[in-house]
């Protein structure tokens, strides 16, 4: 056998490290405001603080080697229009839990309407399992998508989030034309 050049004698990667399904008690690291044709989104970068799962996120992003690494610990809180929809009141819900969350989290602390007094603040997240489609291939993550207070994530009084699966394809019937039909039936 030829020996080949940089032989290094090493694990090769196992995959990444993936968060389960849970609540977490979590730092924020940044906080911001995402505008796109679809509304405004505060997302949220953290990292777990606590646990078994303590920085987890710093070490994918550390021992990640692509060029175009991303942080993979973000939240993201779709922002009301106050267009009075049905949808507009279920992020508004979403919203005030979240700063409850915060508000609660950590005392003294008071929500005056700018995100970058987020940073540093610790909240309880709730990561549930989410199915994933890409190029063809499919499988399974955790994604952060709901907040509870830091005291009833450490006390586990909180309720898991159902799992997310991609939505059902519809199953689309055979196509025949009269060139493919020979007049004979299959069966």
């Amino acid at each position: 056998m030829r020996q080949y050049k940089d032989f290094k004698s090493e694990r090769s990667s196992s995959g990444r490290e993936q968060l389960p399904a849970g609540g977490y008690v979590c730092q924020i690291l940044s906080a911001k405001v995402e505008s796109s044709e679809w509304g405004d989104t505060l997302v949220i970068a953290h990292d777990v603080c606590e646990g078994d799962y303590n920085g987890i996120f710093k070490r994918d992003y550390d021992q990640n080697t692509m060029e175009n690494k991303k942080w993979r610990g973000t939240f993201r809180l779709k922002l009301p229009k106050d267009d009075g929809s049905e949808q507009d009141a279920w992020k508004k819900r979403s919203f005030n839990n979240f700063i409850w969350s915060i508000e609660n989290s950590n005392p003294g602390y008071s929500w005056a309407w700018d995100e970058k007094t987020l940073k540093g603040k610790k909240v309880g997240l709730l990561y549930r399992n989410k199915e994933w489609e890409y190029n063809g291939r499919s499988g399974w993550t955790t994604e952060a998508a709901g907040s509870e207070s830091i005291d009833n994530i450490r006390a586990g009084k909180f309720r898991a989030l159902k799992d997310k699966p991609l939505p059902e394809k519809p199953v689309s019937a055979p196509v025949f034309t009269e060139e493919e039909d020979d007049g004979e039936s299959p069966f």
